[in-house]
């Protein structure tokens, strides 16, 4: 093994532990996530040079200083949850410059936490996630909401919270405004178990669902497609059909052996529920080793 591969087993192996573990680091694993991209450099990603030592090729001790850095900006002490809701607005949106637009949505670096701390620019889940991590850096009561179609932030009682659109400079929003994002991204009404404060493992799942579905829409990145969800497989919850995707985009890129394994892996967690779809896993499985013949 390589030592560039042995590095990127070894991020890997953080990663799962950090999900699994009792309190998740949520920057941690989102910085890892956008290691898999590759290393960073002040204009973004590059390539690797063979040979170079670099302390932080890939910008995650860097990241977490500016995350530090951000928090001391804020003003010290106990406030509302309006207050400190503001006070994320004026940093963070006003001064610093933070926010979205819909051409953040066709790139890559959008979901990548290196690159949003870079650019200032992310999707409404990564911005959430610079939020919460400088908020809570600065002692703010502080969780991501993901409302369907539109993560926010909440501040104070989960029960009643202050709700804030990172995407939209950190903008307060009422409780009607919170209702017409919901309704207009699924048509259904605003529930209050939507509002309930987002685990760490599940902001990266929706996170790496973004990602795939990026890498979907562009069939020449399959190795992004790869890496997101292999990645997904080491969270401790996941779609088990998840295996099955990964096992398809091991065959579009000419991995026939490993892609028909995966899927007769797969094929055996649905022979006990779904034994008509575990055999026509197994058929493609077949149809994938025959193309080596």
């Amino acid at each position: 093994m390589s030592t560039e591969d042995s590095a990127a087993a070894e991020r890997r192996r953080r990663f799962a532990d950090e999900a699994r573990s009792e309190r998740p680091d949520l920057a941690l694993l989102c910085l890892l996530l956008g290691a898999e991209a590759g290393p960073v450099g002040p204009a973004g990603p590059r390539p690797v040079v063979p040979g170079e030592t670099v302390p932080d090729p890939y910008g995650i001790d860097a990241a977490q200083i500016e995350l530090d850095r951000l928090a001391g900006l804020l003003p010290y002490g106990t406030r509302s949850a309006a207050a400190w809701a503001s006070a994320l607005a004026e940093l963070l949106g006003g001064r610093c410059g933070f926010g979205g637009s819909s051409a953040d949505y066709q790139r890559l670096d959008s979901s990548l936490l290196q690159q949003v701390l870079r650019r200032r620019r992310g999707l409404p889940i990564l911005l959430s996630v610079v939020w919460t991590e400088v908020a809570r850096r600065a002692g703010a009561p502080v969780y991501g909401v993901a409302l369907p179609g539109h993560f926010v932030v909440g501040f104070g009682d989960p029960a009643r919270p202050v709700l804030a659109d990172p995407f939209a400079g950190g903008a307060l929003l009422t409780g009607a405004q919170a209702r017409s994002l919901v309704e207009g991204a699924t048509g259904a009404r605003l529930d209050a178990s939507m509002l309930t404060p987002a685990r760490p493992p599940a902001v990266v799942l929706r996170i790496l669902n973004n990602i795939r579905a990026w890498a979907a829409a562009r069939p020449e990145r399959t190795d992004v497609a790869l890496w997101a969800v292999e990645l997904s497989l080491l969270l401790p919850s996941h779609p088990a059909r998840l295996r099955y995707e990964r096992a398809q985009l091991l065959v579009q890129r000419g991995e026939f052996l490993d892609g028909a394994a995966e899927m007769e892996e797969y094929a055996r967690v649905l022979d006990s529920v779904e034994p008509k779809t575990a055999e026509s896993v197994r058929r493609k499985a077949r149809a994938a080793r025959a193309l080596l013949n």
